[in-house]
């Protein structure tokens, strides 16, 4: 194979391909031992008829016009590897010679991705909330944990939302007991909506021992009549949290005081927003950058995009063991709702895709060999291979300008990461190192892997 490629305006590139008379013969050979396999004539097997006999019986053209069929798409791929075409669609094809005899040539017109050339991005401003737990979330995050160690103290006054209640309840329907709808000494959070609806407004206000009688709307649209109930209130306690002191961290956590408590809630939770914080500049860069790009998208590359999405979350499905069929069914949507869904967004993630390669080309982002080395390396042993076995099945399936793509993406959002100017919502600056984990935290976990050695 031959092969030559030329710019063209509009972001495509022409490919012309060629192959010589023996190699495409040797494709018109194999096409016609396929035909063997599907024509039926007096005298041979299946598969056993000579290439001459069906020349003869079915004309010349029909074994060179399948080969050309299977060689076009075939040889194309092998262009695009070897010239490193960026092809974001389907291209047109013109077969130029050999439809009758000789060497075959064809052109291939292929759309490409758009390059672009974007500038100040080197200091991008970002905004994000402080990376600092306030009092205010760990008194929240306390709260919780008192939650789980309250006590129920029984109350003699009117009843109010939240309390809770113990209640023997009858549901009926047009004079018949409903079953789950009716029981005994059932303990209900007033408030929470749990039975139906109106079970709230009802017992709001009344006391222990009254007995409320109500009418409610019926669960199931397609019943026109309402439900009866009658209620009896048996009980009435309140939720009961434990004071702040150094018992309850004692019972409640690893720690002997509640100073020591909160102080190591309070760290753990700034850890974790530093870590959120993190991928947040990241993400915000990235729409910033996107911001930047102002040419009209290729609608191929919008609609890859939708795919893309779509086939991840085919796989996180099947991950899980369900199909995305079934999940679409269960849903009450289809697939062209579901890209619907899944084209908010797109255009701006192909922006970010646009801009980020613009940086690297800049920047010379690229990554070197070594990089690539540890990527084949990573990929081998994850498939049993060595390294260059993992780099050989990339290349084959022309699939190494998309690694070095998303590697290039990688290091440039990287490099604009550490060259952003990052503040908080109230214009307070803050350092990428502010977004790092703790030393302290860091040297803990390095103390307890030396541990474990």
């Amino acid at each position: 194979m031959n092969s030559t490629h030329e710019i063209l305006e509009d972001n495509q590139i022409k490919l012309v391909i060629s192959l010589d008379e023996q190699e495409f013969d040797e494709a018109v050979e194999k096409a016609f031992k396929r035909i063997a396999q599907e024509v039926r004539l007096p005298g041979f097997r299946p598969g056993k008829a000579p290439r001459k006999v069906l020349e003869a019986r079915l004309g010349p053209g029909a074994g060179r016009n399948e080969a050309i069929q299977d060689a076009v798409p075939e040889y194309y791929v092998k262009a695009l590897i070897e010239h490193r075409v960026d092809a974001i669609d389907s291209p047109s094809f013109e077969v130029t010679g050999g439809q009758d005899e000789g060497a075959l040539t064809f052109e291939a017109i292929v759309p490409v991705r758009p390059q672009i050339d974007i500038d100040n991005y080197e200091s991008l401003e970002v905004e994000i909330p402080a990376p600092v737990a306030t009092e205010e979330e760990v008194d929240l995050q306390i709260d919780a944990m008192r939650e789980q160690f309250a006590t129920l103290e029984e109350v003699d006054r009117e009843i109010e939302e939240g309390d809770q209640v113990t209640i023997d309840i009858a549901g009926s329907y047009e004079g018949k007991e409903v079953e789950g709808l009716t029981t005994t000494d059932y303990i209900y959070e007033v408030g929470t909506g749990a039975v139906v609806a109106e079970i709230d407004e009802n017992l709001k206000g009344v006391s222990v021992g009254d007995v409320v009688d109500f009418e409610a709307e019926h669960p199931d649209e397609e019943e026109e009549g309402k439900l009866s109930f009658q209620i009896q209130v048996k009980k009435n306690q309140v939720r009961v949290l434990p004071e702040v002191n150094d018992e309850f961290a004692s019972s409640a956590s690893e720690f002997e005081t509640a100073e020591e408590m909160r102080s190591d809630i309070q760290q753990r939770m700034t850890e974790m927003k530093r870590a959120q914080s993190s991928a947040v500049v990241r993400d915000r860069i990235a729409q910033t950058l996107a911001e930047k790009v102002d040419i009209e998208l290729p609608p191929a590359m919008i609609e890859t995009e939708i795919t893309t999405r779509i086939q991840d979350l085919a796989m996180r499905l099947q991950s899980q063991g369900l199909e995305l069929e079934r999940y679409l069914e269960a849903m009450g949507t289809d697939i062209s709702s579901l890209r619907e869904e899944f084209s908010q967004g797109a255009d701006t993630a192909v922006k970010v895709d646009l801009a980020l390669r613009s940086v690297v080309a800049k920047e010379n982002l690229f990554p070197d060999d070594e990089k690539l080395e540890e990527y084949f390396s990573l990929l081998g042993s994850q498939m049993g291979a060595d390294s260059e076995q993992a780099r050989e099945m990339l290349t084959d399936s022309g699939r190494m300008l998309e690694l070095e793509a998303d590697l290039g993406k990688q290091a440039a959002i990287e490099w604009l990461y550490e060259r952003a100017k990052i503040q908080d919502e109230q214009g307070q600056e803050i350092n990428q190192s502010d977004l790092e984990p703790p030393e302290e935290s860091i040297e803990n976990n390095e103390d307890t892997e030396g541990d474990e050695d």
